[in-house]
């Protein structure tokens, strides 16, 4: 990790590092394209255990029941919104960075790689109601620029977040911050899905710089939404073993709702 920065006071030892937060990482040079070849060129056990578990969620939720989602942070990743795109009439990619965004507009104009198959093909296959080819679920996409400071709350039926809070920030206060503002982007009532890597630290997407992230488990996940949603429900996928090292083991993975009366624990 780069950027120690401060002066040689001697012989003592060196001060710890201040935790990177959000901000301090250029997200416009995300690097999308060694992130998909690591990740998402062929469908990893884990990521079937992630579409199994949003398919059972939207499953439960009538056709065209939802008139707007949002994807938190969407990045290059297209499942998550794939698996909306029958509960959900409209589903908004909100993401910070131009590199996502631009991959993204690619998929969505050009029509998405075809990597991205077998993918749809789980999601159809566990959700039925789907539309029978990906581009039509695609069609109901559209690219929001915009971060979880800056959208507006309370304004969706339903949100989602793949990898987002934990992946962006070493500070347990900023990560408990962006779930916050992750659950007040529905309505109170509204839903919740959300999948986190467990306990990965900081973590290098090909031969490029060190991303931060802040190491969560369930029990972290929990006491930061249980104050502000109903019904959560959680579970834990083993590390995939098929994936690269990034020292993470394995995904906590939510369902809940915002409460419909605001809890305990504070602002932001």
């Amino acid at each position: 990790m780069s950027g120690t920065g401060g002066a040689d006071t001697g012989g003592g030892p060196a001060a710890p590092a201040a935790a990177r937060r959000n901000g301090d990482a250029d997200w416009d040079r995300w690097p999308v394209h060694d992130y998909l070849r690591e990740n998402y060129r062929e469908l990893h056990p884990c990521d079937a255990a992630v579409i199994r578990h949003h398919a059972a969620f939207y499953r439960a939720l009538p056709p065209d029941g939802i008139d707007a989602s949002v994807e938190c942070g969407a990045g290059p990743n297209l499942y998550p919104l794939m698996a909306a795109a029958a509960a959900c009439r409209r589903v908004d990619a909100l993401e910070p960075g131009a590199a996502g965004r631009a991959y993204l507009r690619s998929q969505l104009d050009g029509g998405a790689d075809a990597s991205w198959e077998p993918f749809y093909a789980l999601c159809r296959g566990y959700d039925p109601a789907l539309p029978p080819r990906l581009d039509g679920a695609m069609a109901r996409v559209r690219v929001v620029e915009g971060d979880l400071w800056s959208a507006p709350q309370g304004g969706y039926g339903l949100a989602s977040m793949t990898f987002v809070a934990e992946s962006v920030t070493e500070s347990g206060e900023e990560f408990a911050r962006l779930c916050r503002r992750f659950v007040r982007q529905v309505r109170p009532g509204g839903l919740l899905v959300a999948a986190f890597m467990a306990r990965m630290p900081s973590y290098r997407i090909g031969g490029g710089p060190v991303w931060p992230a802040f190491p969560v488990d369930t029990a972290a996940v929990r006491e930061v939404f249980a104050p502000h949603t109903e019904r959560l429900r959680l579970t834990r996928v083993p590390k995939d073993p098929t994936l690269p090292e990034y020292g993470d083991d394995g995904m906590v993975l939510l369902r809940a709702s915002r409460r419909t009366e605001q809890g305990p624990g504070g602002r932001g």
